[in-house]
């Protein structure tokens, strides 16, 4: 089965899922794009709570495709990401690992939100050792809605548990710092 999905920022662990489950996906880059979803922000668990981690972007037009939206350096946001997941997951069992994979990428100015997001997935992928194969689209069609994406219901373990209980469908990073390479029978189990 091929899955059409939007592109998204560290994406929740259901798209990962998502991903995990096909036979080949397609990451929708001709269509529009909309505000205050994942395809730029994420959600991590903080000691407090869950944060939302938000990519700020330029100005747009309406209907603007999604792999014409440029990042914007306002804010200084990528020191800022970054350090937010330090402070989440430093103390997780794989951060210490992975760290040196996912640092240049906050390092580095990509132009568009979507070479960002695919940067960041294809790492994702090489550390999960996800072989799935995944490519941009050439032409629109409608993809699999966020809200769609079936969550696992399992629970996995996470820095915070203790202190938030679990906390369902975060990004894909706090699955990766928290499982390490069995995050990926985490995201093919069928439970």
């Amino acid at each position: 089965m091929i899955v059409r999905l939007p592109t998204a920022y560290l994406g929740p662990v259901s798209w990962y899922a998502a991903w995990a489950k096909a036979d080949a996906v397609i990451v929708e880059q001709h269509e529009h794009y909309v505000k205050q979803t994942w395809r730029n922000r994420c959600r991590i668990a903080m000691p407090d709570g869950p944060q939302d981690l938000i990519v700020p972007v330029e100005a747009a037009a309406n209907h603007t495709p999604i792999r014409d939206i440029r990042l914007s350096d306002h804010g200084n946001w990528r020191h800022h990401h970054w350090s937010a997941l330090r402070t989440a997951y430093g103390k997780s069992p794989f951060f210490e690992y992975y760290a040196d994979d996912f640092a240049p990428l906050y390092a580095q100015r990509f132009t568009f939100l979507i070479d960002f997001n695919e940067a960041l997935r294809e790492v994702v992928g090489q550390l999960l050792d996800l072989d799935v194969p995944v490519r941009r689209s050439t032409a629109y069609a409608p993809t699999v809605p966020f809200a769609d994406l079936p969550v696992p219901a399992k629970h996995y373990y996470q820095v915070f548990n203790q202190r938030l209980g679990f906390l369902p469908n975060l990004s894909i990073a706090d699955l990766l710092f928290n499982l390490g390479p069995e995050g990926l029978l985490y995201l093919t189990c069928t439970e």
